[in-house]
């Protein structure tokens, strides 16, 4: 009987398929388009449902696109706030697993190598949604972000893509979404390489453009609106303009730091609080009214608030007054259990902050005049690459709104200070700082898991030489004699570590009667089985020694490891992880 050859079959194309993907950097580009194609109608439909539900539950009138940008609200449907927190403990009962916090796409390029959990993917879209969609005071930008780099996750397991290669696509899905949401394709670009990949790679650049090219082309044949910031530059920028931008990006670099500690604080006492997870966001909700009712610009992320204020000559009590509400408005939402980012909430208080500057520059005597919107568009850029991270993000973002290279590299400069000083001074941003709270060692999306992956356990020796501390050094010299082995583990009366021997030590001048436990050295200085290779070459640092034991935590001998081979293992991975980046 006549069979269908196995290249034909749809198992035999499905692996010829892949082995192209895996092999080809052409392959990779077009996958990463079709990935940006689905991160920007994502986008897409993210926004439209988070917006119709502001329409609906606030009553915005047509015209009103922004329910941060709105004059007032009626105090009665300000109660969608604490019913939204009701919605979202739903949702979080309805996605949560166990204990386990939803891996975003930050945690996943750093420690799992781009993996991300199709059910992960969902509950943080839902959660982040309902969040922004009842008027809690977060951003979208998680949820864009979120998608964005599930669908490539999803598509680049699928592929049985490289470690290296799922990341990069990780990256341009992510980047691609939240390039959609603004129209700024460039923008996109780098927030995947400074903030999901957490380098600029060569090999990366085709795959990443693409799908953020692809992902703006989406959007805009949808004839959908991007997030655009309705600023213009003012005047003519010049030499000591750089000087008194970068002392803004100072100013927004201190103020970004106190914002990211009063989220962490305020999250401490609603943990203090212990309320019930049902609970704890209506009492969100219920205290975000009264701020709401002051001024509805503490509603949502702020993008609308931005184009008002921006727009509107605020007096300064006005402008300090928003800016603080809106401060606390956020800290209140991601303290008490609403899902979402603080992209579009940093943007929008620094453009306040900005504002501020140049009105209290401005009662200096004799000082250079500043033009607001100037200042606003520097403060806005500035405030947020101390949140977020990624100064040429910003910096591209301000450039693909305004086309103005002139205060583009004002912005570059303040962008740069604000950075550097956040870095050496608190040394992470928003995204990496939850992650340090919940105790991983993160500050940004560099690939570090394949360093988790190399454990004492998975490089150790197993079954190392051992004798009881009790022998002597005579029956030491007889079980080991000189050339057998280089040391010896010495194990108590109950089989536990004493303590480790050099073996030419007992053939010094030494007494033959004398118990082999005089001779031990590193009693208390041991590695475990579950220790990472950055913590097993601290640990040689500190105790200066060539040869450690591994026990595990009856402290019963299971291993041994020495630096050397330690050393050559780590930088065997340093020089693989290098050559993945550069595309080798």
């Amino acid at each position: 009987m006549f069979s269908v050859p196995r290249l034909f079959r749809p198992e035999g194309l499905l692996a010829l398929t892949r082995r192209a993907v895996r092999s080809s950097e052409i392959s990779l580009i077009v996958l990463s388009v079709f990935v940006g194609v689905a991160a920007g109608l994502s986008a897409a439909a993210l926004a439209f449902v988070a917006h119709g539900l502001q329409r609906l539950l606030f009553g915005l009138r047509p015209g009103e696109l922004h329910l941060s940008a709105v004059t007032s609200v009626e105090p009665v449907r300000l109660l969608v706030l604490p019913l939204g927190g009701l919605v979202l403990a739903l949702v979080l009962l309805a996605t949560s697993r166990g204990k386990r916090t939803a891996i975003d796409v930050v945690e996943a390029n750093a420690l799992h190598g781009g993996r991300i959990p199709a059910r992960d993917t969902g509950a943080v879209a839902a959660q982040t949604v309902v969040s922004n969609g009842f008027g809690a005071s977060v951003g979208l930008e998680a949820a864009y972000a979120q998608v964005g780099g599930g669908i490539a996750s999803i598509v680049g397991q699928w592929f049985n893509l490289r470690r290296g290669d799922l990341r990069t696509l990780v990256g341009a899905g992510s980047g691609a979404a939240l390039g959609a949401a603004f129209g700024a394709p460039l923008t996109g670009a780098f927030y995947a390489f400074e903030i999901v990949i957490g380098a600029y790679t060569p090999a990366g650049i085709a795959p990443v453009a693409a799908s953020a090219l692809a992902a703006v082309v989406t959007v805009r044949t949808l004839g959908l609106p991007p997030y655009l910031i309705a600023a213009s530059p003012g005047h003519t920028l010049t030499s000591i303009d750089y000087a008194i931008y970068a002392l803004l990006g100072v100013i927004a670099a201190f103020a970004a730091i106190a914002l990211m500690h009063f989220v962490s604080i305020v999250d401490r006492w609603v943990k203090a609080l212990d309320l019930n997870d049902v609970v704890r966001p209506v009492v969100g909700g219920l205290i975000l009214m009264p701020l709401a009712y002051v001024t509805p610009q503490a509603l949502s992320s702020g993008h609308g608030a931005l184009n008002l204020t921006i727009a509107s000559q605020l007096s300064l009590a006005a402008l300090a007054m928003i800016f603080v509400i809106k401060l606390c408005a956020s800290a209140i939402s991601l303290g008490f259990g609403f899902r979402g980012g603080l992209f579009f909430a940093s943007l929008f208080l620094g453009t306040v902050l900005g504002e501020i500057f140049a009105l209290v520059w401005a009662m200096i005597p004799g000082a250079p005049p500043l033009t607001p919107t100037d200042a606003a568009l520097v403060g806005m850029a500035a405030m947020a690459v101390a949140v977020v991270g990624g100064p040429m993000t910003m910096s591209l973002l301000v450039l693909e709104t305004t086309h103005d290279f002139g205060i583009t590299a004002i912005v570059v400069t303040a962008a740069l200070c604000s950075s550097a000083l956040v870095r050496t001074q608190f040394g992470y941003s928003f995204s990496t700082w939850r992650l340090h709270l919940r105790g991983e060692v993160v500050r940004s999306a560099r690939d570090i898991g394949w360093m988790r992956a190399l454990t004492a356990e998975r490089m150790m020796r197993r079954a190392p030489a051992t004798i009881r501390d009790d022998e002597t050094i005579a029956e030491f010299r007889d079980q080991f004699p000189l050339g057998s082995t280089k040391r010896v583990m010495l194990e108590d009366a109950d089989g536990c570590y004493a303590g480790l021997v050099q073996t030419p030590s007992a053939f010094a001048d030494a007494r033959l009667d004398a118990p082999v436990s005089t001779l031990a050295r590193y009693r208390e200085c041991v590695l475990t089985p579950d220790m990472g290779i950055d913590d097993i070459m601290l640990r040689f640092d500190q105790s200066e020694a060539d040869d450690l034991a591994v026990v595990d935590y009856q402290k019963h001998i299971v291993g041994m490891l020495s630096e050397r081979y330690v050393r050559q293992r780590y930088a065997a991975e340093m020089n693989r992880v290098q050559r993945q980046i550069y595309g080798e």
